[in-house]
This record gives structure tokens, sequence and C-alpha cells, in this order.
């Protein structure tokens, strides 16, 4: 099921929530950074006297990054952790704006009764599974969910008409474009808003410098065309 996001220009747009599979791993792997950071700790401890080991400022200094290892990870990583990068995986809010601290902060304060100490940890489990969000408590707290960045591709998407042999370039400059800026332009009509083509016809043609008659549609769909014939 997918999450409709309405974005602050009117564009709705479709993401897969994460899936429990997903958010597990990603979290496995923030637990092993967790372990590095342990094993680094307890090393670089053995070498200072007993009584610097059992007191209270080191206790704190290790606990520290597992506290607020969440927190500041999405607050500065785009609502990512690092397990959550290599997951492609992102919070995001439902309404289309971007998270702020507060809504960070709504999802690291429920972490506690979500941890594996109440429940054996399997509020969130449960939460994520049977919500058509895939929204875990503190999701649900701070308007925000869990989506992959990576969408389903169809066939559409990547196959490329063909050409003639003696097509005819009609913006060389779209070379200065690379494969990301063309799958925004996909992205772009495949919304088929015609206030969506405006802004990023406008945009390419300030970021390429060139003018053109054609109306949005048919001059980002020729700057699609020019690009793949020069890329061949």
């Amino acid at each position: 099921m997918a999450v409709s996001i309405q974005t602050s220009q009117n564009v709705t747009l479709e993401y897969e929530p994460a899936s429990l599979g997903d958010r597990i791993l990603a979290l496995l792997l923030d637990y092993l950074i967790f372990l590095g950071w342990l094993i680094l700790f307890l090393i670089l401890v053995s070498q200072f006297p007993a009584a610097f080991r059992s007191n209270f400022w080191t206790g704190l200094l290790l606990l520290l990054p597992f506290m607020l290892y969440d927190l500041l990870c999405e607050l500065f990583l785009n609502g990512q952790s690092l397990g959550k990068i290599a997951m492609k995986i992102r919070v995001v809010m439902l309404d289309g704006s971007p998270p702020g601290l507060g809504a960070y902060l709504l999802r690291w304060l429920l972490r506690l009764i979500e941890s594996p100490l109440f429940f054996s940890g399997l509020v969130p489990l449960i939460t994520v599974a049977i919500n058509g969000k895939g929204q875990r408590l503190g999701d649900i707290a701070a308007g925000t969910t869990v989506v992959k960045l990576t969408r389903p591709v169809t066939l559409a998407q990547v196959t490329y008409n063909a050409l003639p042999v003696d097509y005819q370039v009609r913006f060389p400059e779209v070379a200065q474009l690379s494969d990301r800026d063309l799958n925004i332009i996909r992205e772009a009509l495949r919304v088929n808003n015609p206030e969506v083509s405006g802004l990023a016809a406008n945009k390419v043609k300030q970021v390429i410098g060139v003018r053109s008659e054609l109306d949005d549609t048919t001059f980002l769909r020729t700057l699609i065309s020019d690009y793949q014939f020069l890329a061949n």
C-alpha cells in the first residue's frame, strides 16, 4: 500500500512504506555501530586508571551516544540514521513538510516504550505491521512515517523511444544535464500536472540557458529525446 504525501506545491507523491524487514535491518545495522562504539570505548578506557573507569562521567560518556544517536542522526542526516541510509529509507512527514525538531523529538521520546525493555520490543512490531502507513507509535504521534527512497520502476520509465538515425538534436545544451536530472524531468512528466511541468521546464531553461517556443510538455519530451540521442 502506497503512502500519498501532498507537497506544498499541491503535488501528490506516492511512496512505498518501508517494510518491517527494512526497518529491522536498519536497526540491526545501527546496533552494529553501537557495538563498534562500545568496543572502542572499552579499549580506550582500559588505558586509564580504575578510578576513572568507575567515574560517573565516564559512564555518561558511554551512554550518551546510545541515547542521542537516533535523534541527532535524524536531525542532521535528513531523517536518516546510518542504518536507514544503508537501507535507503527515510523519515518523512505525512503532510509533505520537512520534518522538524519537534517531530524528531516525539519519535525519539517514544522510543523508550518501544524499546526491547518493554514487552520485548513487540509494541513497534505490532504497530508497524497493522498500521496501513507503516507507522510506529512515535510516527503516529509525530505525523511521520518511514518510506523507501527507491520507488518501483515501471517499464515505461526505463524504455527509451526509438529515434530515427537522422534525428536532429534541437537542444544540444541538454548535455549539461545528468542522468539524475533527466530522471527528475521524467518524474515531472509522469505527474501529468501542467504546473509541475511548467516549473520543471523553466528551471531547465535557466540551468542550460535556452529559450523555446514549445509548450512545456513538448519541450521536456524533446529534451529527453535529445539526451538519449547524444548519450548513444
